[in-house]
């Protein structure tokens, strides 16, 4: 009977697992549809503001505003005359598309918004090639917008107020004979043609924007810069129980702090304000980013802080005050970064920025480990490959300290029977058996702690890849072989996650046993909480234990076999 005993747990378990894998496809369709719904449908155009037209305003005004636009800092000796602004005249707006061979970029003429940014060379889904994944989008259940513009003496932006831009076509594409793609939008002060211009160049992800400031009165010119991210605190990365939960929220670089991150748990209690010369300011999702970087040599004022009376937070920074003497043109530039977290681009367009591709505490490790990983795969062209001879190449590194720690473990596996005769003989004088012990120890000449140490040594490198590969926008769509399309997310038949287990349970019976039997049925269930819990793991990261796992067992089984004929 014991066959259909057997036979029948093992349907059970397979009709269980058939369930487990048709659950959480079902969860992820669904999650699936909500993102969609939520960040695919743009707003088309944005009305004129149901607000009157606002009053002149002081810079000097301390009054607190539920508007989203910034206060000019205040200038000391600052006329009535300088300080008083009127609100621009507002009509209805719309969208400009600006597409180069990496982004598609939509600009609403209101205020001269970025209100969505597509990455043409990242699929929003594996399967579809033809979508690609959208970053930045306006929709009605999503806001994830770059805004920037003018506030100041003569600034265009004021509370309850954006400019209108008028421009010369509603489409612009970079040719195939040019590099970069210069869309400009116009706006006609009293005193000054000013002309907001995007610069996208080919190959990057890098949008410049500059203001062109043509002072036509008689008087200087005066107004402050800002810039900020608009964005809810919506989480696109669709997750299940046991998924892991990459960082999403803002970040800064702080004169104590070279990358500080930001919560917007931590914004609801309060806001964050610093001043930097240069700096940056980011928000932070798995594998992409968006930043706003203004000019190294400019002195900036960050705010970082939630929209009052609105669930959007906003992650920005003002400007010194630029003055355009009458007659003369005058200019302000900064760049907004809109794309994967490239860590080469990110070093090289702002100090600190690179360092948004969050390695942990052991980045010092993970960094190297990248740039190999990256190395490797130059040369095999796979990063399911390159994830192998990189996990080849660590083994080799801690040959030695495995070594030892395997050689410890075998001893003290020839030693488990002595020890065992030991508990029985001294049932209830632990004091003699510890002292007995010892000398079994030094008679065999065994250090228990020796299985222990060199996998303490090794423990910051591998926790070190698994950030690598955790954080590394290559892996994803990235496919390896047969049925893994996708090395960025979880296998879709389970079958590493259970070899995994498989290579665990072997582990664990050629490792001694625990003299207490409790723990030594704890260490038993550990290979089924590994195999659960990696179900939900992206492949590649189960790849690396697969093989780790593989070369660790080679080696400790070739050990012990060679301490066992020894003996």
């Amino acid at each position: 009977m014991n066959w259909l005993r057997n036979s029948l747990i093992g349907g059970i378990l397979i009709v269980l697992f058939l369930l487990v894998i048709r659950w959480n496809e079902y969860q992820e369709r669904q999650l699936v549809e909500v993102a969609e719904a939520t960040s695919e449908e743009t707003i088309s155009a944005t009305p004129a503001p149901e607000i009157p037209s606002a009053p002149k305003i002081a810079a000097s005004d301390t009054e607190v505003s539920d508007s989203d636009i910034p206060d000019a800092p205040v200038e000391k000796a600052v006329s009535q005359q300088d300080s008083e602004i009127s609100a621009p005249d507002q009509s209805y707006s719309k969208l400009i598309s600006a597409k180069s061979d990496t982004l598609e970029v939509l600009i609403d003429t209101l205020g001269g918004d970025i209100v969505k940014v597509a990455l043409l060379k990242h699929q929003a889904k594996l399967e579809d090639s033809e979508k690609p994944f959208i970053l930045l989008n306006r929709t009605e259940a999503h806001t994830y917008v770059a805004q920037s513009g003018l506030v100041g003496p003569n600034g265009t932006d004021v509370k309850g107020a954006r400019p209108i831009f008028t421009t010369q076509a509603s489409e612009y594409q970079i040719r195939e004979d040019e590099d970069t793609l210069v869309v400009d939008l116009i706006y006609q002060q009293e005193q000054a043609e000013i002309t907001k211009r995007f610069t996208l160049s080919r190959g990057s992800y890098l949008i410049n924007v500059d203001y062109l400031i043509n002072n036509k009165s008689s008087a200087p010119w005066k107004a402050n810069f800002f810039a900020q991210i608009k964005r809810d605190d919506y989480d696109p990365i669709v997750s299940t129980a046991f998924s892991m939960k990459p960082y999403l929220g803002a970040a800064i670089t702080t004169p104590e702090t070279n990358y500080k991150k930001i919560t917007f748990e931590e914004l609801d209690e309060k806001a964050e304000k610093v001043e930097i010369d240069g700096g940056w300011v980011a928000m932070i999702q798995h594998y992409f980013i968006s930043a706003w970087v203004p000019e190294a040599k400019s002195t900036n004022t960050f705010n970082l802080r939630k929209s009052r009376g609105k669930d959007v937070y906003l992650l920005g920074f003002t400007s010194n005050r630029t003055t355009v003497a009458p007659g003369s043109i005058g200019e302000i530039n900064t760049s907004f970064y809109a794309g994967p977290k490239d860590i080469r681009t990110l070093a090289a367009i702002s100090p600190h920025l690179d360092l948004t591709m969050d390695f942990g505490w052991l980045w010092m490790i993970a960094k190297p480990l990248f740039l190999a990983l990256g190395s490797i795969h130059e040369v095999v062209g796979n990063w399911g490959v390159a994830i192998i001879l990189l996990t080849f190449a660590i083994k080799l590194l801690f040959f030695y300290p495995s070594a030892m720690s395997y050689r410890s473990m075998a001893k003290m596996r020839k030693i488990q029977p002595m020890m065992q005769e030991l508990k029985e003989r001294y049932p209830d004088d632990r004091q003699r058996m510890s002292s007995e012990l010892m000398k079994l120890y030094k008679k065999e000449k065994v250090n228990p702690l020796g299985g222990c140490l060199p996998v303490l040594l090794q423990m910051p490198v591998f926790i070190a890849l698994y950030w690598v590969l955790m954080e590394s926008v290559e892996l994803r769509h990235a496919p390896f072989m047969l049925w893994i399309e996708d090395l960025s997310v979880r296998d879709p038949y389970f079958v590493l996650p259970l070899i995994m287990g498989a290579t665990s349970y072997i582990q664990f019976k050629l490792n001694p046993t625990p003299p207490d039997p409790m723990q030594a049925k704890v260490m038993q269930m550990m290979p089924i909480f590994f195999t659960i819990l990696f179900m939900m793991f992206p492949a590649g990261l189960v790849l690396y234990w697969v093989v780790n796992n593989t070369l660790s067992i080679t080696q400790q089984y070739v050990i012990t076999r060679q301490i066992e004929k020894a003996d």
